[in-house]
């Protein structure tokens, strides 16, 4: 089942990064690699925390679902949901192309 969800996590991904410009997509594709484990951790952590500090002016609310989506590449638990929320905000953007 969880190689499944890895599968499907890494389709997903593969679809963000075709939308990010070359150079952010280089870096979340290096940060997607098991040799990057040490610096995906404590900058998932780091976004996680800074989401939910949003009410100051320096976070956002978007670095909650980033630090959400580097924790899932070692946190099998948090997968499922987010390859759903995933696959929600790909329907979502791909309704947004089409609507003139």
């Amino acid at each position: 089942m969880s190689v499944d969800h890895q599968m499907e996590l890494d389709r997903r991904f593969a679809w963000f990064e075709a939308k990010l410009p070359e150079r952010p997509a280089r870096m979340v594709n290096w940060l997607r690699q098991p040799s990057s484990r040490p610096v995906r951790i404590p900058l998932a952590l780091m976004l996680t925390v800074g989401g939910l500090l949003s009410f100051l002016p320096v976070f956002g609310l978007w670095m909650t679902p980033l630090g959400l989506l580097l924790f899932a590449q070692d946190v099998p638990v948090l997968r499922p949901p987010l390859i759903r929320s995933l696959a929600w905000v790909e329907r979502q953007w791909t309704g947004w192309q089409r609507t003139p």
